[in-house]
C-alpha cells in the first residue's frame, strides 16, 4: 500500500503540534544520525513509489500534478507567492520562543490558550465530510467488507405468534388459609427464636457488666494493694536499716552478759571445789605438795607469788565461811544443818562489783535506744503491730500464704532480746508474761473482741508466742544455763528452773526440739557437778591415810551433805523432766561413785546416817 507525501507532511505537521503542545511535560528527544537519515531515505522511496503504485489510494481531493509547480518544480524552497496567509505569520514565534520575562499568570493563559488551538486541531482532524464518507463506504464494498449487511438484507422475517400461557387453577380458600397457617407458624418461630435470642444477648450483656464492674473493682484493688505494699516496702527497708544498725550493740550487751555471768559462777564454783578439797584433807589427809599446789604464780612484774601454808589457808577459808555461814543465820528464821546450805554468795567486795557491773550493763542497754525518737521503732507495738496488722486485716491471702505472722516474729525479736537483757530467771521470780512483748503478742495472736467469760478466737497465724519463745526466748535461757547462770546445788533456783520449764511448756510444748534443747541444758549442767565432784574423790582415796582429826567428823558429815543436797535437786529436776539424756545413770554415778565411798570411809560417824536419808 502506497502512502501519499502530502497526507505524510500533514501527519508529520501535525505531529510536530503536538510535539510541541507536549513541550512543558516531556523532555525532547535529539534523534541520532543514523535515525535521521533512515528516515529521509524511507521518504524518498514513498515518494518514488507513490505515483507508479497500482494499489496506491491517494487521501487527497486534487493532485499536485494539478497545480503549477513553478519555474523550477525540483525546488522545496517555498516562494512567497504560494504563502497561504498573511507574510506576518512567519513572524510569529510564541510556539517556539517564549519571552522569559512573562509572569506566571500570563504563561498558565498562554498554556491554556495553546491546549485548547490543539484540541481544535485534533477535533478538524477528526472531522470528515461527508463525500469522504461516501468514498470510505465504496472502498470498503469494492473491497468486500460489508458482506453481513446483505445478508442481513437478504434474511427473510417470519411471523412467530407468542405462547399461550398455562391454564392457573383458581385458588381454593382452604389452601390459602394452609398458607397463612405456615407463614404464621413460621413467624411465630422466628419471633420465639428472636425473643430468646434477644434475651440470651441480654444477659451476656448484665453478665459483661457485671464482669466489667468487676474487673474494675478489681483493678482498684489492685492499684490500691500496690500502693499500700510499695510503703510496706520502704517501711520494711527503714526497720531493716534500723536492725542492722543495733543489733551489733545488743549482741554485744548480750555477750557481756553472759561473761559476767560465767565469772561469778567461776569464782563461786572454784570457792566450793576448795572447801571440798579442805574437807577431804581432813578425813582422808592431805595431797602430796606435787598434786596440790600447781605450777609457781608469776604477778605483774614476773616475780613468784610466795605461797601460805595450805594448813593455814584452810583454817582461814574455814573461818571465812563459819562467818558467812552466821550472816546467813542471822537473816534466816530457821536454821539449816552446815552443808546442807550452800554457799553462793560472792564476798562483799565482790558482790558490791557484780551489782555495779550488771547496773552498767542496765544502763548500756538503755543506751542503745537513747537515739531513736520514731515512736514506731521504740514500741514494736505501735509499728509492727500496726503495719502487719493491717497487712492481716486488708490482704489476708497474701498475709497467710507470705507467713506473715513469722515475719513478724522475726522483726519482733530484736525488742525481745533487748527486754530480757541482763534477765537471770533462775534468780529472779520474774515470768514471761510480766515482759511487754508477751501481752502484745498475746493480744496480736487474737485479733477477735475479748469477751469476759471466754478466750478470744486464735487468727490465722496461730500462737506467735510460742514461735516467739522458740526463736528468741529458749535459746537465750540456754546460754545462760550453761554459761553459769544455774547453780546446781541450789534449790530455790531449781524450783525457779522448774517453774520456768511449765511456763516454756504450756506455749511450745514438751516434744519440741527448742524445749529438748532447753532440759539438754539443765542436764549438762547437773552432769558437770557430778563430774568434778567424781574427779576429785579417787585421788584421796588413794591416800589412804586416816588421821585423828576432831575436825574430820563434821568435814565428812559437810561434804556428804552438799552431795545430798545436790541429789535431792537431781531428783527433783528428774521428776519433771522424766527419764531423759540418762539422768537416772547420773543419780547412780553420783551416789555409787561420790557419796557411797565417803559415807564407807566414816559409816559410824555421821556416814551411815547421811545414806539413811538417801535411801
Amino acid at each position: 500500500m502506497s502512502v501519499d507525501p502530502e497526507s505524510l507532511g500533514q501527519s508529520s505537521s501535525l505531529s510536530s503540534v503536538i510535539d510541541l503542545s507536549m513541550e512543558m511535560e516531556s523532555e525532547t528527544i535529539i534523534p541520532s544520525e543514523s535515525s535521521v537519515m533512515v528516515a529521509k531515505q524511507k521518504r524518498e522511496r514513498l515518494r518514488a513509489s507513490g505515483a507508479s503504485g497500482e494499489d496506491y489510494i491517494s487521501l487527497s481531493v486534487s493532485k499536485r500534478s494539478d497545480f503549477s509547480q513553478g519555474p523550477h518544480p525540483e525546488s522545496r524552497l517555498m516562494r512567497e507567492d504560494d504563502e497561504l496567509g498573511d507574510a506576518d505569520d512567519g513572524m510569529y514565534t510564541v510556539l517556539l520562543y517564549r519571552p522569559t520575562n512573562v509572569k506566571k499568570k500570563s504563561r498558565k493563559a498562554e498554556a491554556r490558550k495553546l491546549r485548547e488551538e490543539m484540541n481544535e486541531m485534533i477535533v478538524d482532524a477528526e472531522e470528515q465530510d461527508e463525500e469522504t464518507m461516501e468514498w470510505e463506504e465504496e472502498q470498503l464494498r469494492r473491497g468486500g467488507m460489508r458482506v453481513e449487511e446483505l445478508a442481513k438484507e437478504a434474511l427473510k422475517l417470519t411471523y412467530k405468534p407468542a405462547p399461550i400461557p398455562a391454564v392457573t387453577p383458581i385458588p381454593t380458600l382452604g389452601a390459602s388459609i394452609a398458607r397463612l397457617t405456615q407463614s404464621l407458624t413460621s413467624l411465630t418461630t422466628s419471633h420465639a427464636e428472636h425473643s430468646a435470642s434477644m434475651a440470651k444477648l441480654g444477659e451476656e450483656q448484665r453478665q459483661l457488666e457485671s464482669r466489667e464492674k468487676d474487673m474494675r473493682e478489681m483493678i482498684a484493688k489492685a492499684e490500691e494493694k500496690r500502693s499500700w505494699f510499695s510503703a510496706f516496702r520502704e517501711w520494711v527497708e527503714s526497720v531493716a536499716t534500723f536492725l542492722d544498725e543495733k543489733y551489733s550493740q545488743l549482741e554485744k550487751l548480750e555477750d557481756e552478759h553472759v561473761s559476767l555471768l560465767k565469772e561469778r559462777a567461776d569464782m563461786i564454783s572454784q570457792r566450793r571445789l576448795t572447801e571440798d578439797e579442805d574437807d577431804l584433807s581432813l578425813f582422808f589427809g592431805s595431797l602430796p605438795e606435787s598434786q596440790s599446789t600447781p605450777t609457781e604464780e608469776l604477778d605483774d612484774l614476773g616475780r613468784i607469788v610466795q605461797r601460805a601454808n595450805p594448813a593455814a589457808v584452810r583454817r582461814d577459808r574455814l573461818t571465812a565461811r563459819r562467818a558467812r555461814r552466821s550472816r546467813r543465820a542471822a537473816d534466816r528464821a530457821q536454821t539449816e544443818e552446815e552443808g546442807y546450805s550452800t554457799d553462793s554468795s560472792l564476798p562483799p567486795l565482790d558482790a558490791a562489783d557484780y551489782k555495779l557491773a550488771t547496773g552498767n550493763l542496765a544502763l548500756k542497754a538503755r543506751e542503745i535506744m537513747s537515739d531513736v525518737k520514731a515512736e514506731e521503732f521504740k514500741n514494736p507495738d505501735v509499728g509492727l503491730s500496726k503495719w502487719f496488722g493491717e497487712w492481716r486485716a486488708r490482704f489476708g491471702d497474701s498475709y497467710t500464704g507470705a507467713w506473715g505472722g513469722l515475719g513478724m516474729v522475726g522483726a519482733w525479736e530484736f525488742w525481745v532480746r533487748l527486754e530480757i537483757l541482763g534477765w537471770s530467771p533462775l534468780e529472779q521470780t520474774r515470768s514471761l508474761d510480766s515482759f511487754s512483748w508477751y501481752g502484745a503478742l498475746y493480744v496480736y495472736s487474737r485479733p477477735g473482741e475479748l469477751q469476759d467469760d471466754e478466750e478470744p478466737e486464735m487468727g490465722p497465724d496461730g500462737d506467735l508466742l510460742s514461735a516467739m519463745i522458740s526463736t528468741a526466748v529458749i535459746p537465750r535461757i540456754c546460754k545462760v544455763l550453761e554459761s553459769g547462770g544455774f547453780d546446781p546445788y541450789s534449790a530455790k533456783e531449781v524450783k525457779n528452773l522448774v517453774d520456768l520449764a511449765e511456763q516454756i511448756e504450756v506455749s511450745v510444748g514438751k516434744d519440741t526440739a527448742k524445749f529438748e534443747a532447753l532440759l539438754k541444758s539443765a542436764f549438762t549442767v547437773f552432769q558437770a557437778a557430778v563430774r568434778v565432784t567424781d574427779g576429785l574423790i579417787p585421788r584421796y582415796l588413794s591416800l589412804n591415810k586416816p588421821r585423828f582429826d576432831p575436825e574430820a567428823i563434821p568435814a565428812r558429815r559437810r561434804f556428804l551433805m552438799r552431795r545430798y543436797k545436790l541429789l535431792r535437786n537431781i531428783i527433783q529436776w528428774r521428776k519433771y523432766s522424766g527419764e531423759k539424756f540418762g539422768i537416772g545413770s547420773l543419780v547412780t554415778e553420783l551416789v555409787s561413785g561420790c557419796m557411797l565411798p565417803v559415807a564407807e570411809s566414816g559409816w559410824e560417824v555421821g556416814g551411815g546416817d547421811c545414806m539413811r536419808k538417801v535411801l
